[in-house]
């Protein structure tokens, strides 16, 4: 078993190796070489996959000196994949080893049959529309009228999330699959990585038609192949929240970031994310001053990354225009943060009680409305 965790941690050079000018001597055999360790490791992930103890150290074999550590063992069964698609990027393949590369690629050694066949046309997929996601964007929209762009990017991380879940980890492997996450969102400008995390979550939470809008399932076309499932979903779902919830700097700058609207939309959706909220709502209103002079509520200090009292306000608006259970929460949220405060009766003595009095203006004015 040593000499196979050897072998198998030669695959982060193999993959470094295939991205780097070194392809420049490669010839048809050396490539065939390539080929071969990428298939054998394939073989390893197949034979491995059912006995945890063996896959949890062939993973921790694999993320032993990797800073990013994006690297584990799903990644072996995915390896003729991640070594093609690194050469055909790589300029420096000389023609004769890309023509063998694209012939064997064309023509899987031995017509294997199972995943192997598709792994083409799903590597094409995936490429065609990293390609498209690459284009210049214009401005985000509201994710009521979610971008095309966006959504593709969130489902292309629902997929990847989906294949890493499906292969009945252990309990074990669930740091791993995060730490996958991270290294993935890490790679994404911060504004774009909160957009497509909320735009995922928000797909997930309006089910999996929604989520599919536009795209097949295992008939082929859509971008992975794959059918959403509820229990592959609930795999997906744990790794974003935990990803957010797990750092509350990370998860202040996302609620910082985000419309009241959306979040409001996604409280509503993960019982996990509501009460997270409501306490950094409550965070943030607390270090709000009254300025007797202006007659209103202002930052305690203007350099802090935190809301104003209008944000604030429509953040606990947006809360109540959710689901019975969100609004409620909300409002008993804010009657126990003004009984805390002294439980005034006029405006400019508590920011809770001049909250509560604007959200319950608010709620009667919609209700006449709707009259």
């Amino acid at each position: 078993m040593e000499a196979v965790l050897e072998q198998v941690g030669q695959l982060p050079a193999l993959l470094a190796v295939s991205r780097s000018a070194l392809v420049r001597d490669w010839d048809s055999l050396t490539l065939d070489r390539a080929l071969e360790w990428a298939r054998y490791f394939q073989h390893l992930h197949d034979r491995f996959r059912t006995r945890p103890r063996l896959r949890e150290a062939l993973g921790r074999r694999l993320r032993r000196g990797q800073p990013s550590r994006l690297l584990g063992f799903p990644h072996l069964g995915r390896c003729p994949q991640l070594l093609g698609l690194a050469l055909l990027e790589n300029r420096a393949l000389p023609p004769a080893a890309c023509h063998r590369l694209i012939h064997s690629l064309l023509q899987p050694l031995g017509a294997e049959a199972g995943p192997e066949p598709r792994s083409l046309a799903l590597l094409a997929r995936r490429k065609a529309a990293s390609r498209l996601l690459a284009l210049p964007r214009g401005p985000p929209r509201a994710p009521e009228g979610m971008e095309p762009q966006l959504q593709a990017e969130a489902q292309l991380l629902l997929s990847r999330l989906r294949e890493e879940g499906q292969e009945a980890e252990p309990a074990g492997e669930a740091a791993g699959r995060l730490r996958w996450l991270s290294g993935v969102l890490e790679q994404l400008p911060q504004p774009r990585a909160f957009e497509v995390v909320a735009a995922a979550l928000l797909l997930l939470g309006q089910g999996s038609g929604a989520e599919q809008a536009g795209g097949g399932g295992r008939d082929g076309n859509s971008l992975d192949g794959n059918q959403a499932s509820g229990t592959g979903d609930g795999y997906v779902a744990g790794p974003l929240l935990s990803w957010l919830l797990g750092n509350l700097e990370r998860f202040s700058v996302f609620c910082l970031y985000l419309p009241g609207s959306l979040l409001a939309s996604l409280a509503g959706h993960y019982s996990q994310l509501s009460r997270p909220y409501l306490d950094l709502l409550t965070s943030w209103g607390s270090h709000l001053l009254y300025d007797p002079l202006q007659g209103r509520w202002v930052k305690s200090c203007l350099e802090e990354a935190e809301l104003s009292w209008e944000e604030l306000r429509e953040r606990f608006c947006c809360l109540c225009q959710g689901s019975a259970l969100l609004r409620g929460q909300t409002q008993a949220t804010l009657k126990l943060l003004k009984a805390r405060d002294g439980d005034f009766k006029v405006c400019g003595l508590s920011v809770w009680t001049d909250l509560q009095m604007e959200v319950e203006g608010y709620l009667r004015k919609g209700a006449e409305r709707n009259v």
